[in-house]
């Protein structure tokens, strides 16, 4: 039996005796004693009723007071385990719900409790890029106060201000519904995939800077922002409906968000004052990772999953068919683009601006067809199946 000695001097167990106490008696085995002195005049009472509580024995004799190490605080990690590895490669595939709320690669004390999340998979939402795509949107955050020049002189003609201003609330409406749909994902993943969950947290953010943003420029010279089409609202309504990661990801990030980025470029290109084309860049980078990890995510799911582009083709026509008889794209909307494009009223402008827009659509719909095709579709059905996108953009 091992005889071992701490000295606490005057330090009290109000004021910390026990990590000296807790670091003496690692080292020694169940049964091993350990003489304990001090100054506190509390000593012996502290000391016994801490020795309780952590399954230790105190016992006193003419030397003074010895703690006999007992084997309760080694029973109680008797049954712990590993959660994963800390490092993205140390993800497993079906984490246990009695993990929990533990850090990966922490060591889990048995019996606690099992919180269930809806997505407890790896495939149903990883994506190897994800770590990678999360430190990117980590370093890139931006201040719109910083970001862009508020103060910058410029002058409009009133119809093209008006219609900046409606561009600016049809992008606004749009980017709430890309805020809602990652924020309601977000608490149903299993924090062991905490890559993911991490850069949705940022995604969430970076809608929550562009609706600042857009709202901010709309207001600019003082007008009322313009109008929101009932056929809009029903197309982002139906993105709200679903309830799988993985087809939620598909309809707002790779066809949604996707076809954003080239309305994005298009408003930054022919913008006619230096606060639209600011805001409409910044907000195209953030949406460029946005549907990077969702082409990623979908790309990895259909190595994998034989039935993923069934069920994707069947989440684009369900969609097609609910939408059909909505008017689409508000058509204030369609007008602004053409205004923005056209940059005057004359006759010949407004034909190069519509030109112009049609572009637009049709660099849409190509951009739909080749995410389609990284996913797995073939041309044809790829093709088929972007004809079938909403016609309110998102």
């Amino acid at each position: 039996m091992t005889a071992a000695g701490l000295d606490l001097d005057r330090l009290s167990f109000d004021r910390g005796a026990h990590l000296l106490l807790q670091r003496a008696l690692a080292d020694l085995s169940p049964g091993d004693r350990l003489a304990v002195t001090g100054a506190d005049p509390a000593l012996p009472v502290h000391l016994r009723a801490w020795c309780r509580e952590h399954g230790h024995h105190v016992e006193a004799d003419e030397a003074g007071l010895s703690v006999v190490r007992g084997r309760a605080d080694l029973d109680r990690w008797a049954g712990a385990e590993r959660a994963g590895d800390p490092a993205p490669s140390g993800v497993v595939e079906a984490p246990p719900a009695r993990w929990g709320l533990a850090a990966r690669g922490a060591l889990v004390e048995a019996g606690g409790p099992e919180p269930r999340f809806d997505f407890g998979h790896r495939d149903a939402v990883w994506a190897d890029v994800a770590p990678a795509l999360y430190r990117h949107a980590a370093s890139a955050q931006w201040d719109p106060d910083q970001a862009v020049d508020w103060t910058a002189e410029f002058a409009l003609p009133a119809e093209i201000e008006q219609a900046v201003v409606q561009v600016m609330t049809y992008l606004i409406e749009n980017e709430q519904a890309a805020l809602v749909i990652p924020a309601r994902l977000l608490g149903r993943i299993h924090p062991h995939f905490r890559e993911v969950m991490q850069l949705l947290a940022v995604q969430t953010a970076d809608e929550a800077r562009h609706m600042d943003v857009f709202t901010r420029r709309a207001l600019l010279r003082g007008g009322r922002l313009g109008t929101s089409s009932a056929g809009g609202r029903e197309s982002l309504a139906t993105l709200l409906d679903e309830p799988d990661f993985s087809m939620a990801s598909f309809m707002l990030s790779v066809l949604g968000e996707g076809t954003f980025l080239n309305l994005l470029e298009f408003l930054e290109r022919t913008a006619p004052d230096p606060v639209t084309r600011r805001v409409t860049g910044l907000a195209r980078r953030d949406e460029a990772r946005h549907v990077a990890f969702g082409v990623a995510h979908l790309h990895h799911l259909g190595t994998i999953d034989p039935h993923l582009r069934t069920r994707l083709r069947a989440a684009i026509e369900r969609r097609h068919d609910a939408l059909i008889d909505t008017a689409g794209l508000n058509q204030d909307v369609f007008d602004a683009l053409v205004v923005l494009a056209a940059g005057s009223w004359s006759g010949e402008a407004i034909g190069r601006g519509w030109d112009q827009v049609q572009a637009l659509q049709a660099e849409m719909d190509e951009g739909r067809r080749r995410r389609l095709v990284h996913i797995g579709f073939p041309d044809d059905e790829a093709t088929e199946l972007s004809r079938l996108h909403t016609r309110n953009f998102m």
